[in-house]
């Protein structure tokens, strides 16, 4: 068995479509492959985020989706680790810590401070966070605002 991350391009889209589309319906949305197709046609159209695919044996099955931000205070780019998925078929094979280093290095590589990452308080995943060099922030409440 191969593991392996690379840069996602257009090319694929199909691929991707399908991943995004699980990952969302595993955080309690609606299946909508016609708006997961909207929505990543957009990141690539307008450059504004950064996809890496994971791969078993050349088959994709798990994504890792970063944007770019700033720390004013410390006046370096950081990156936002928003979306990061496996399949649940390749989950334990290793494919989430390919693409937490992938995007490690990547990082690592553009001169960024670090990576920032939110999830779900139960979200099992904390602990390959924890392994690979993420520190829980216990210093600060996060806060969201919907707008109406």
């Amino acid at each position: 068995m191969s593991i392996s991350t690379r840069v996602a391009t257009e090319a694929d889209l199909p691929v991707l479509i399908d991943l995004l589309d699980a990952y969302r319906v595993f955080y309690k949305q609606s299946t909508d492959k016609g708006a997961a197709r909207l929505f990543l046609e957009a990141r690539f159209r307008e450059r504004d985020s950064e996809i890496f695919l994971g791969e078993v044996d050349g088959t994709p099955v798990g994504f890792v989706q970063l944007y770019p931000s700033f720390s004013t205070v410390s006046l370096r780019p950081v990156f936002i680790l928003n979306d990061l998925y496996v399949m649940h078929s390749a989950r334990g094979l290793g494919v989430g810590a390919a693409l937490l280093k992938k995007t490690q290095d990547f990082c690592t590589s553009r001169g960024y401070k670090g990576l920032a990452l939110e999830t779900a308080v139960d979200n099992p995943a904390q602990k390959l966070y924890e392994r690979l060099g993420w520190k829980k922030d216990m210093g600060c409440f996060h806060y969201f605002w919907s707008a109406p």
